[in-house]
């Protein structure tokens, strides 16, 4: 009988075994700190492999930091946590599919490897951006200042300083760096093959995120980099003749696959209409002719098609071939004053469409100022936040890049802009979006005033920012607000449900075996183990279920037999019956909920009894913990 490990996958391990299918021959065995033998890479082997000439020397073309190597090892590293749900803060809990996940960002996203694998069509972040100072995320790898000076090389063999290191922000651009790389590796994987990461970011790591995501996603797969003119006006427009003022901010994004190969969303404008018609059909007219003077002469547009041609003040709108196609196909007729202008019908025109342009102007998506006053409008003013994203901006953004039934995910959650755009987008034009926000419990300044409105942490405000949103939008569309989604499963990071039981020998006692008579955690729920499970299989997290009554066992049924479990003890052999008759895909039981290891086979026997055709498949798909 298996056990459920309820351990992260350990993605060097993973990395090995795929680069031991391509080069098997790179792949040798190695000595772990503890003496012990295990696999490894030949690192000198697989760069020759992977050159035509002999490769010497250790000069080339990369970018780095002090701590990269330990962010990328910090990012593979398996962890032992778990999500536990949290439904009395949630809202809609049985039928939403929402998720709102509070904790370390990329401890989440490692438990989220397996559930959401592909899954994600678009990520939206907007990390903390580096002003200097200490991140929230302190994260094992980062580096105090004397680390920093030490790994360049700053110092002697004695200790003395070589040069004066006047960049004080060195390791504050190493740990931001480090921060960012381990999340961004981790958050590649839940992206479906087509979906797409963006970024928002300063001017002052620019650079450095641009060559994080180059080398994560590679440089071919950047889609490009939006400006967004996120202010009116300067902060200081007081000070603006005598310095240039910062009005801008910056969106990365980035594809799996070369962009070129994707298709992306164009946001529909008003319907155009079309008064004419002939045997065609109906049409509207539009100038083939444009201005010929200053700038815009070009008088290799100035040529005669079908016996016209422009006069030295205009020229053609487009080259030869085209004007005499449109001629020969009857999409160009002469006015009465002899002027050529083209007819475009309605059945050869799409909707009139806003192209995607690079530059994001205030008129299309609001400002900082925008954002923050409509937070304030649904929370009060004292929320703490000096700048906040604007849902017209992230409206854009999800309507560009994806469709009206995918994920939208977002790690760096703060005030939940994402969910609330998610949520006002779905109800303009019925689409059925998911969001899922992470955000780690930021506590709030005793002496701010989001703490003094009652909010200790900076997931309170997310939260009930989103259920001020979602009543507000729903009282807002009528027609919508039968179906709309604006529920959230909230779920917290946590420690394993099961207790540590890795001891030696020679470290048990008489206290410790009667500490170990049950292998899960005191305090642990039901609905803790059931969605310990889930993350363990590899299932989304926002799936209906429901649990029955059974001869005395409460038994949870995930998305319609998905996953089956009971959890009581000293479960009887009619609960079993009953549960292998309903034919799950996987079938989950507490350990200590068979009195003896007999009673465990005759379940798989059971099991095997009535699900004749998965006999061989049975001990892959029941389990216990």
């Amino acid at each position: 009988m298996e056990k459920l490990r309820f351990e992260t996958p350990d993605m060097t391990e993973r990395n090995i075994d795929k680069i031991a299918a391509l080069f098997p021959n790179c792949v040798t065995e190695m000595k772990d700190e503890k003496g012990k033998i295990k696999r490894g890479v030949n690192f000198e082997m697989l760069k020759q492999m992977l050159s035509p000439d002999v490769v010497e020397g250790g000069e080339c073309y990369e970018f780095t930091w002090v701590g990269k190597k330990a962010s990328i090892v910090e990012a593979n590293k398996p962890i032992r946590k778990t999500l536990r749900p949290c439904k009395e803060e949630s809202k809609d809990w049985d039928t939403t599919e929402n998720l709102y996940i509070e904790g370390d960002n990329l401890e989440v996203l490692k438990l989220l490897q397996e559930s959401y694998l592909g899954k994600v069509k678009m990520i939206y972040i907007d990390p903390p951006y580096n002003t200097g100072g200490d991140f929230i995320y302190a994260d094992d790898f980062m580096r105090t200042q004397k680390e920093e000076d030490e790994q360049m090389g700053l110092f002697d063999e004695d200790g003395n300083r070589l040069f004066k290191n006047t960049d004080t922000l060195g390791r504050f651009h190493s740990n931001w760096c480090s921060m960012m790389y381990s999340r961004l590796m981790m958050a590649r994987n839940v992206l479906a093959d087509d979906g797409v990461i963006l970024v928002s970011i300063g001017d002052r790591e620019l650079k450095n995120l641009q060559a994080i995501l180059d080398e994560i996603f590679d440089t071919n797969n950047k889609v490009c980099c939006f400006v967004w003119k996120s202010r009116a006006k300067p902060t200081n427009a007081g000070n603006a003749r005598f310095k240039p003022q910062k009005v801008a901010e910056y969106i990365l994004v980035y594809s799996k696959i070369p962009p070129e190969n994707m298709i992306f969303n164009v946001i529909p404008t008003k319907q155009r209409t079309y008064p004419h018609n002939d045997e065609k059909g109906n049409f509207r007219t539009t100038t083939i002719l444009t201005s010929n003077r200053g700038t815009f002469r070009r008088e290799t547009m100035r040529f005669e098609s079908h016996g016209y041609m422009p006069d030295e003040d205009f020229r053609w709108k487009a080259g030869k071939e085209t004007i005499d196609q449109l001629y020969e196909t009857g999409h160009i007729y002469i006015t009465d004053d002899g002027i050529p202008m083209e007819k475009k019908y309605a059945h050869e025109e799409t909707d009139p469409l806003y192209p995607i342009y690079t530059y994001i102007d205030t008129d299309l998506s609001g400002t900082a100022e925008n954002g923050k006053a409509e937070l304030s409008d649904l929370i009060g003013k004292r929320h703490g936040f000096d700048t906040v994203k604007p849902t017209a901006l992230i409206k854009y953004l999800i309507q560009t890049f994806a469709g009206r039934e995918d994920i939208i995910f977002d790690f760096f959650s703060g005030s939940a802009t994402t969910a609330h755009a998610v949520m006002q987008l779905n109800a303009e034009d019925g689409g059925k979006r998911k969001f899922i926000m992470v955000q780690l419990q930021e506590p709030c300044a005793e002496n701010s005033e989001a703490f003094k409105a009652g909010y200790e942490n900076i997931c309170e405000i997310g939260k009930e920012r989103i259920r001020r949103a979602g009543e507000k939008i729903k009282s807002e569309n009528t027609t919508a607000a039968q179906t709309l989604d604006v529920g959230f499963r909230v779920l917290k990071l946590d420690e394993t449900n099961m207790n540590d039981v890795y001891y030696s020998p020679e470290d048990y006692n008489q206290g410790k075996l009667k500490g170990l008579e049950s292998n899960i955690k005191e305090g642990r729920s039901d609905l803790d183990l059931l969605f310990g499970c889930l993350l363990e299989w590899g299932l989304p997290l926002s799936m209906p279920y429901k649990s029955e009554e059974i001869d005395g066992c409460t038994v949870h049924n995930y998305n319609d037999g998905d996953l089956i479990a009971c959890f009581d003890k000293n479960i009887p052999e009619s609960v079993v019956k009953a549960i292998a008759k309903r034919k799950a895909l996987r079938a989950v039981f507490r350990d200590s909920g068979f009195a003896s290891s007999p009673e465990k086979i005759n379940m798989l026997e059971i099991f095997k009894l009535y699900m004749p055709e998965d006999a061989d498949e049975i001990i892959k798909r029941v389990k216990v913990l």
